[in-house]
């Protein structure tokens, strides 16, 4: 039975774990647009390499959205973070956050790579514009999971945007970005 002090000292460290990520969204320790373009140019590499029909996607993307590095963490309750770069014609546009917390069951940190692919030129264009745009309410976000023959194709896609998680080992299966929010960055190139 977990006594009030426990219960406690768990709601401090799940809050303390939640902000860390939050804790690094000022200016001053943000990470500046050249470190954000060379680590998206390196999570690029690794996306051609790792993801069968990569190239494929990438060749008829409107727009190209990689964070290089998400931080998810959080006991009880969690959160995420991380920067990126917003890519069109594979010159990177505009610098994005993003950033989540949730409630549940949560244990642990993990950090992963994200590429989100725009499909769809209004769909990439109502990104663009917002002011603060919300995965699962102002636009949502197909995940691609390796399928039986561990291959993805391009053609098959009837969605506007596909996202790509993966880590060290490959795509991960079962991302949500569901309330996550994306919020434009005010980054000198």
């Amino acid at each position: 039975m977990i006594n009030s002090v426990s219960k406690k000292r768990i709601a401090s460290i799940s809050l303390f774990l939640l902000l860390v990520p939050f804790l690094f969204t000022n200016t001053a320790t943000a990470a500046p647009a050249q470190e954000i373009d060379a680590k998206a140019d390196a999570t690029l590499k690794i996306f051609r390499a790792q993801v069968p029909g990569a190239d494929q996607y990438l060749s008829v993307a409107k727009g190209v959205l990689v964070f290089p590095s998400i931080f998810r963490a959080g006991v009880v309750v969690g959160g995420e973070y991380g920067e990126g770069a917003l890519r069109i014609n594979g010159q990177t546009v505009e610098y994005w956050s993003l950033a989540s917390a949730s409630i549940g069951f949560t244990f642990g940190a993990q950090t992963e790579s994200l590429v989100l692919v725009f499909l769809n030129e209004e769909e990439l264009i109502k990104f663009r514009n917002s002011e603060g745009w919300r995965a699962g309410i102002d636009g949502s976000v197909a995940f691609v999971e390796w399928g039986s023959s561990d291959n993805v194709n391009t053609m098959d896609s009837k969605d506007s945007i596909l996202g790509f998680a993966f880590g060290n080992k490959g795509l991960i299966a079962n991302v949500s970005l569901e309330g996550s929010k994306f919020i434009l960055l005010n980054k000198d190139k």
